[in-house]
């Protein structure tokens, strides 16, 4: 079996995200059928179509690679390197016809994340890393913010009710009552902002591995941090939470905290 080089997995990553990217542009702003699974999230034909491109894509070039993606689920889950896709993550931006969405690509090697694309076809941008390589935002280099206080961080959040669904409603208003701003720019959107240094700190009350795993190397890359709400490194949390790596501590103290005592 071929053993392939990072920058081969980043290079069919970023084709990929692009090309389904064109895919689910097709149907944005235009008047789409939508579905509601059981988890109400919603999911439409463009959801769909760009996930098989990816797959057929990543099939072609790699096809002992496995594979997990948000809608046509795990293949060859056993393999050492692994594909995480996410076709559209903002669906519901997508719907209403607002650009804040994106093609999410992750590889993992024996569960490691590698490399991490993160494509906005409707903005034309794009953010990738791959490990020791650096992150980067249409071609120049990404960097994480030099905020390192709580009273002058921008705090980016996504759905605030999915925090009392998640039971984590207590632990952050705690942080919000600490940040100087907070706007509610969600999903992977939201992350993004905070690898190239337009935002500080994003919580995500709920995560899923297909998302997780490309935005982890790229927080790294970019000099920030990602984790779970408990600090823990990992993409298999269930929540998570990008920093600009200097206000990390500051904010798990925080979410830790009684609701008494918030002092860091």
């Amino acid at each position: 079996m071929h053993t392939p080089t990072l920058d081969e997995l980043l290079e069919l990553a970023l084709a990929a995200a692009r090309e389904a990217g064109e895919v689910a542009l097709r149907y944005f702003e235009r008047d789409v059928h939508v579905e509601w699974k059981s988890d109400q999230t919603p999911v439409t034909v463009a959801d769909r179509e760009a996930e098989k491109l990816l797959r057929s894509r990543i099939e072609e070039r790699f096809p002992s690679h496995g594979i997990l993606g948000e809608e046509f689920g795990p293949a060859r889950e056993d393999a050492p390197y692994r594909w995480t896709l996410d076709p559209i993550d903002g669906t519901q931006s997508f719907i209403r016809g607002v650009p804040l969405w994106g093609v999410m690509v992750g590889v993992e090697k024996n569960r490691e994340p590698i490399v991490g694309v993160v494509h906005f076809p409707a903005l034309r941008e794009t953010v990738w890393a791959r490990a020791g390589g650096g992150a980067w935002w249409n071609g120049k280099r990404a960097r994480v913010s030099s905020v390192g206080r709580l009273e002058d961080a921008t705090l980016l959040t996504t759905d605030t009710r999915l925090f009392e669904d998640a039971g984590l409603r207590a632990a952050f208003d705690r942080l919000r009552a600490r940040v100087k701003f907070e706007r509610t720019w969600g999903d992977c959107y939201g992350h993004a902002l905070v690898a190239t240094g337009r935002a500080d700190i994003m919580l995500d009350p709920i995560m899923s591995e297909w998302d997780a795993c490309a935005l982890l190397p790229i927080l790294e890359e970019a000099g920030g941090r990602f984790s779970d709400w408990s600090g823990v490194r990992t993409v298999r949390g269930g929540n998570a939470i990008s920093t600009n790596g200097l206000l990390f501590n500051a904010v798990i103290n925080v979410l830790r905290s009684e609701a008494q005592d918030t002092t860091v």
